[in-house]
């Protein structure tokens, strides 16, 4: 009898089914999908992420027809007795921790090697063993996974003569518009199975107690194979080449801006980084994109998507509990509750509102406003972390526990980053329009006008003069704190606002 194969909801891309010998389920396997309602009694998700993911894995099965036993349970376990009770079954290597705890737990179930990666775990861990006990940066790792594995490489030399383009990719966004001038984004047609999820999420609220946050509007995101390529398509055709200058920017108009959007497709596994990055680099080397706006990309999925994959399993799972800073803050209502209207700061207000309303922001959002915030604010960074699992449609546990921890909130003191990434007010005035119209002043630090982020960000250095003095990317910052002839009016200011709505 042929060993069934078990489908989590982000494993829904046909690698995930290829046969591979003993590294993979066997050519036509039966496979297993479990919707595991406790999932969503357990946490309050985004409703457009519930959304998707139940839509993604719904699909996934009715392509798979009678291949697929689809069951609807309330616990994986029960699920799973459900389904092939004591038979062994298959199952690749799972996305979280507490996933992998799970499967290695249940009697019969073998775990095969993960897929959906560029990098295995055994590559990484040679790669991370040479280093010889010097830092795993980024940068070092994104340049060995170019040459490993032959990608925008003319021979030994990176494609355009550096590694690294980034110096051209920090553009803000053109003066006097309100939107880039591309093609906008692929957006998917909903049909049945969605309206059946939209009826199941509402039923779910009014009968079970189950609640979700954020708003479910039409779906904005590939929930199939056939669309995510669609959607890989019309953004290497019509908008990598812009890309590249203007992925730092933000717009309060265009919160897409030329980005990709196709994060929630990787990461629900249905299209695979190697397949992307392909598609990129041929784009370049046909002359239809700039060498900046594709190494752009492929460091964003080669690069950082692979890096922030491997240290969520290098560091395990005590990674998560890091809080080098000492932050315990409670996160605010108007935080979890995604409620914009309640903050007067117009570039959090704004950013506040396109997570609620679409469950996505691009990466400056989430790093230089609303993590940065939250950094400045002292909240609690596993709070922080389990917010942006929760309340994005890409979030995973693997995705959101280094980009959290690790770099927005400098939780583990250095390990992956080498400084804190928060800024006053001109950072965002200068690579935005979102304080064009605001009640705050970037520039000033007290008064009624004073910038929450600016007032923030000199009080965060204040109060962690003695850890950053020692950084020396910081140093100069927190040598500008002696400039400050308002320093403590400065500190009064971030005193009387806190707990409150900036």
């Amino acid at each position: 009898m042929t060993t069934a194969h078990w489908l989590f909801g982000d494993q829904l891309g046909p690698h995930f089914l290829t046969p591979a010998g003993e590294d993979g389920p066997g050519r036509g396997s039966p496979v297993v999908m479990i919707e595991a309602r406790s999932v969503f009694r357990r946490r309050r998700f985004h409703r457009a992420k519930a959304h998707l993911v139940l839509s993604a894995m719904r699909h996934r099965a009715a392509e798979l027809g009678d291949r697929v036993t689809y069951v609807r349970a309330d616990t994986y376990r029960e699920g799973l007795r459900r389904t092939v009770g004591d038979a062994p079954v298959t199952v690749c290597h799972p996305t979280s921790h507490a996933a992998l705890r799970l499967v290695r737990s249940l009697p019969g179930v073998r775990v095969l090697p993960a897929r959906g990666f560029l990098v295995s775990h055994e590559d990484f861990a040679r790669w991370a063993a040479g280093r010889e006990g010097r830092r795993l940066l980024q940068d070092d790792f994104y340049r060995w996974v170019r040459r490993e594995h032959d990608v925008l490489m003319d021979g030994g030399e990176p494609a355009g003569g550096r590694y690294n383009h980034d110096h051209d990719n920090r553009e803000p966004p053109p003066r006097g518009t309100t939107a880039l001038d591309v093609p906008g984004p692929y957006r998917p047609r909903e049909d049945d199975i969605d309206a059946e999820v939209r009826d199941d999420l509402d039923r779910w609220e009014r009968e079970e107690g189950v609640r979700f946050v954020g708003r479910d509007g039409p779906r904005r995101f590939p929930a199939t194979r056939r669309e995510a390529l669609t959607a890989l398509r019309r953004f290497v055709e019509r908008r990598l080449a812009s890309f590249g200058p203007y992925e730092d920017a933000m717009l309060a108009g265009d919160p897409v801006m030329s980005h990709s959007l196709l994060s929630s497709s990787l990461n629900l596994g249905l299209l695979h980084p190697a397949e992307c990055v392909e598609r990129a680099e041929r784009a370049w080397r046909a002359d239809a994109v700039p060498v900046n706006s594709a190494e752009g990309f492929v460091r964003q999925v080669a690069g950082w998507r692979e890096y922030v994959w491997q240290l969520y399993w290098h560091f395990g799972e005590d990674y998560r509990h890091g809080n080098a800073l000492g932050h315990t803050g409670t996160l605010p209502e108007y935080f979890t509750e995604l409620d914009a209207d309640a903050v007067t700061a117009r570039c959090l207000s704004t950013v506040l509102a396109q997570v609620r309303d679409t469950g996505w922001t691009h990466h400056i959002p989430r790093l230089m406003v609303l993590g940065s915030h939250a950094l400045q604010r002292g909240w609690d960074p596993a709070a922080v972390t389990d917010w942006f699992h929760r309340c994005f449609v890409d979030g995973y546990d693997w995705v959101m526990l280094p980009n959290v921890v690790g770099m927005s909130q400098y939780a583990d003191g250095g390990r992956m980053t080498t400084k804190p990434y928060t800024s006053g007010g001109s950072y965002i005035h200068r690579m935005s329009d979102l304080c064009g119209g605001c009640a705050y002043r970037p520039a000033e630090r007290t008064g009624p006008h004073a910038c929450p982020y600016t007032c923030g960000y000199w009080s965060f250095l204040h109060r962690h003069r003695g850890l950053l003095s020692g950084n020396a990317r910081m140093r100069r910052a927190v040598l500008g704190l002696d400039r400050l002839g308002d320093l403590e009016e400065v500190l009064r200011e971030e005193r009387r606002r806190a707990g409150t709505a900036p």
